[in-house]
Parts: structure tokens; sequence; C-alpha cells
């Protein structure tokens, strides 16, 4: 395939190799994790059937054969039917001594300029939620005050007045409930990092959806048995899981829908912070919905503090979802169109114990013996 296969294997970004009638002769291990598929299952497949390009370029694809030029190709929507669409940018280049075969090259922005998380933001959104901690906890102390003035006036009242009553102790109870939402931003642990099994902890969420709020959806599992461990907090990727069915459920309504639970592999996901440091988060988790999709208008903020796209809702749900993400040093993104939305979280793995060498053991037996 290549003169030199380390160079290819060591590639960052997919790169797919063509041949005269665009049929693929090999892919490197950052495009079988960006296709999701093997080498060996792909070899021989066309290219436009596999690759899909929101952008028509197959005419300047074959231009750049025939004058054996390169084609840079930048902000495209590119996706592979069984995962949402990256925004990436394409480089396709003629293969030198090889005619009519052409190196194509995904570079996916997401994963390079989208995921850069910025310490100030940061810093910023933690002096946010301690400021509507400390004002939470201040309004509560008066609200418990007017809810039981309002019950006192309650006694002395007709049944007429005494709905007056009754709604301000409501209003102030949700009011409280509402506070109390917030203050969770505050008193949420640190996640406690150990070695968990995301299939048990989606197998859960599913059972306990099921048995409530998501009574009405049909949930389909599609998952990779393979995957190696994820490291998190299995409580907390829980508490995360059940907020994003719920809300898939919700979307729904009573008319219920499906939601598909799927888990694969990507080996290119990295997360690179803007102190240059990068972290492998190769465990994807999607939960895949088939209701309305999410309001246009508030799509982009969707993970903020009382965004909401339900006219009841406190927007604090994703929130919070997307603060324990970021404790786990891991990622969350959406993308939706009317009847199809998907949540993807991205998780690092546990990383494999080194296992001592065999010279190592011999050389310990050996002392062993000396002694």
């Amino acid at each position: 395939m290549m003169e030199d296969d380390a160079v290819w294997a060591s590639l960052p970004v997919p790169a797919l190799l063509l041949d005269e009638d665009d049929n693929i002769v090999a892919i490197n291990p950052a495009a079988e994790g960006f296709l999701n598929t093997s080498s060996k299952s792909i070899n021989g497949q066309k290219v436009w059937e596999k690759v899909m390009i929101d952008s028509p370029l197959e005419d300047a694809f074959e231009r750049a054969r025939k004058t054996s030029s390169p084609l840079f190709v930048n902000d495209v929507d590119v996706g592979t039917g069984e995962r949402a669409p990256l925004h990436c940018n394409l480089q396709i280049a003629p293969m030198a001594g090889q005619p009519g075969h052409m190196m194509f090259l995904i570079s996916p922005r997401e994963l390079a300029g989208r995921l850069t998380q910025d310490h100030t933001v940061k810093s910023a959104a933690k002096s946010a939620i301690g400021m509507a901690e400390m004002l939470a906890h201040e309004i509560k102390n008066p609200l418990a005050g007017i809810t039981g003035a309002a019950q006192l006036l309650s006694m002395n009242l007709s049944a007429q007045d005494q709905e007056l009553t009754d709604l301000i102790v409501a209003e102030s109870r949700r009011i409280v409930k509402l506070l109390e939402q917030v203050e969770q931003f505050g008193n949420l642990t640190l996640p406690d990092m150990r070695p968990v099994n995301i299939h048990d902890v989606l197998d859960r969420a599913r059972r306990s959806a099921l048995l409530g709020f998501g009574a009405q959806m049909k949930i389909i599992e599609d998952y990779d048995p393979s995957l190696p461990m994820a490291l998190g907090d299995p409580d907390q990727l829980l508490q995360v899981v059940l907020n994003l069915l719920k809300n898939a459920s919700e979307a729904a309504g009573s008319a219920g829908g499906t939601i598909r639970l799927h888990t694969f592999f990507e080996h290119s996901f990295r997360l690179r912070r803007s102190d240059g440091e990068g972290r492998a988060l190769p465990l994807q988790i999607e939960i895949i919905d088939d209701g309305p999709g999410l309001p246009p208008d508030i799509a982009g903020d969707i993970f903020d503090p009382f965004v909401s796209g339900r006219e009841n809702g406190t927007g604090l749900g994703l929130a919070l979802v997307s603060k324990i993400m970021s404790d786990h040093d891991g990622w969350i993104s959406v993308t939706s169109v009317p009847g199809k939305t998907v949540f993807r979280l991205s998780l690092p793995m546990v990383k494999p114990k080194k296992a001592k060498s065999a010279t190592a053991k011999s050389s310990k037996a050996n002392s062993s013996k000396e002694s």
C-alpha cells in the first residue's frame, strides 16, 4: 500500500487511498474510526457511497485527477450514513508513481478548533455558578416565610379567598424547586473517576426510563460489545444519560417514538485545550431520537443555563449534563433536524496497565533464587 506503513498508520487525520475508478483501496486507522469500519470490509467500495459530502465534488475531483493537481475544499459537512455530519476541510492529491490513484484526507474541524476549550470561559462559568448558588440560597429563606404566612392566612379565609393563598403557596414551592436545581451546580461533587462499563450505565438508564418517564418510548440498543472500559463516575454518567433520555421522551410526547442507544470506538477523536494539551476521547455514546428536533433559535445555546425548548422547561437539565461532562474531561455535542436528534458523549478510556517484560520477570526470578 505505502512504502512506509508506519507513516500511513501515524497520520492523525482520516486518510483514504483511491484507485482510478474511485474505489477505496486502503484507509488508515484514523479513517477506520471516522467511518466506523475496518480497512478490510471497506476495500473495493465506491468512496462516494461511504463518504457523504454536502457539496458536489465529483467533477472537481476528476479534474484534479486528470491534471495531476491537488484539490482543497474547506468548510463542508462530511457524514458517513452511520453518524451525524462533521464540519471538515478536505485535501485531495494525486499519488506519485501510481497514475489515477488519489489520496483523500479528511480534517474534521470539530476535532481541532471547535473542541478547543478556553480556560477563561471555564473560570467565568464557575464564577457565575457560584453567584447563582449564593442567590438561590438567599432567595429560599424569604420564600419560606412567604409560604408560611400564606398558610396561616388561609386558616381564616373563605374558600374563594383560599384559592389565592393556595396559589401563593404552590408558586412559592415551584420557585424553591427551581432554586434547588440551581444549587445542584455548586453542590455537585467532583466525579469519582474509576473504570466504568458504559453499557452497564446505559442498561440501568434504559430500564429506569422504560419503567417511568419513557414508558411510551421504544429504546433500541446498538452497542459495540468490544469497547474497553471508560474512565468516569458511574453515578454521574447515569445522571447524564437519564437526563438525555428524559428530554427525548418529553420531546416525543404521549405519542411516543424511538430512541437508539449507539456506542462505538473512534480512534481519531481528541480534545485539544487552549494550553495545547490534548486528550484522546475514543469512547462514543450517541442518544438518537426521532422527535421533532431542537428549535433552530436555541440549538446553538442548548447547553446554557435557562435555555429550554419546552414551555415549562427550566433549561437546567442540559446545562448540568454539560457540567458533568466537562468535569469528566469529556465532550458533549448535538446535531438536530426534524426527525433526528443526536446527542453525542465522548469519554476517555481506562489506560491498559503495562505488562512487565519477560526480561524483568526473569531477572526477578533469578534474583530470588540467588537469595
